[in-house]
């Protein structure tokens, strides 16, 4: 029952760790910060050293005797993916929140070559969230949840060109990063399922919450005029950051979350209380779940062990 579910009524996290990709603002920051005040300890995982810093220090003040610390974290990067791991000093993990992501960004590359947001958004992920599964498994009723969006629905992946090396649509690519998402999730809680395993593997949506994702990329491009539209229209009919993070932290902290779930708003997957979301039929093929997740470790080299 998510009928007016709120921020309150995240139960207590106390003596639970947790890892927020992209918590440097946002979505991602709201989350962090909901998570120290119900007593998590939270590594607030983000690319921008100062921003990190900034985002912990903010929680800290907001949030008294709140356990948020920073570590560097960039998911385009695979070398910094396994450096993060390998540096996190935890041996247990309790939630693993994939938030970070780019959306609609002119074409570009990872540091490994892949293009960026197929890249950032699921690659850097996949393998964040493998290298991490021991940590997670160790914890007992751990949880990983990716966040993805309801523009999932603008296309499925293209699995012979996963990298959009032969055509480059951004609002299409973007569409294939979020079903790559779900399709994940899809694959990885069949996987834990088939392992025995008691982490839940969950997704989460904000709808049309007011972030930095929207005027990213007309910022990249130095189009002023259109980032003043995008700024005007997260004024005028965005959600706060703090509704759109709502999803993602009951999909964290509720008690009963299935596997393979996606919580969004309940509002025309806009806005409202979390509840259970529309997704499109292709990221609940088993098929397409199992050839992204062979293809995955081939581009990134990160196995899941003992799934």
């Amino acid at each position: 029952m998510t009928q007016g579910w709120s921020a309150q009524d995240i139960p207590d996290q106390s003596g639970r760790t947790a890892v927020v990709t992209g918590a440097n603002s946002g979505i991602g920051l709201v989350t962090a910060r909901e998570l120290a005040r119900r007593g998590a300890r939270v590594v607030l995982a983000c690319r921008s050293e100062a921003r990190g810093r900034a985002a912990a220090d903010h929680i800290r003040s907001e949030v008294p005797g709140a356990q948020a610390e920073f570590r560097t974290l960039d998911l385009a990067d695979l070398a910094s993916v396994r450096e993060f791991a390998a540096k996190l000093p935890y041996d247990r993990l309790d939630l693993l929140v994939n938030n970070a992501g780019v959306m609609a960004l002119p074409y570009g590359k990872t540091a490994d070559g892949f293009e960026t947001q197929f890249g950032v958004n699921h690659l850097g992920h996949f393998a964040l969230t493998g290298l991490l599964l021991p940590r997670l498994r160790a914890a007992g009723a751990a949880r990983v949840v990716s966040v993805s969006s309801g523009m999932h629905a603008l296309a499925n992946i293209d699995i012979g060109d996963l990298n959009s090396e032969h055509r480059y649509r951004r609002w299409i690519v973007y569409g294939r990063s979020k079903t790559a998402n779900l399709l994940f999730i899809h694959e990885l809680a069949r996987r834990l399922r088939a392992a025995g395993s008691d982490v839940v593997a969950a997704a989460a949506h904000p709808g049309y919450a007011a972030t930095n994702l929207q005027t990213q990329a007309v910022r990249m491009e130095g189009r002023r005029a259109a980032e003043r539209i995008v700024e005007l229209g997260n004024r005028v009919m965005a959600q706060p950051a703090e509704a759109g993070a709502l999803p993602t932290l009951y999909a964290a902290t509720a008690p009963g979350v299935r596997p393979d779930s996606f919580t969004g708003p309940s509002l025309m997957m806009w806005r409202g209380a979390p509840a259970r979301s529309w997704r499109a039929r292709w990221t609940l093929n088993d098929v397409a779940g199992e050839r992204l997740w062979v293809a995955s470790e081939q581009l990134t080299g990160v196995t899941y062990e003992a799934l």
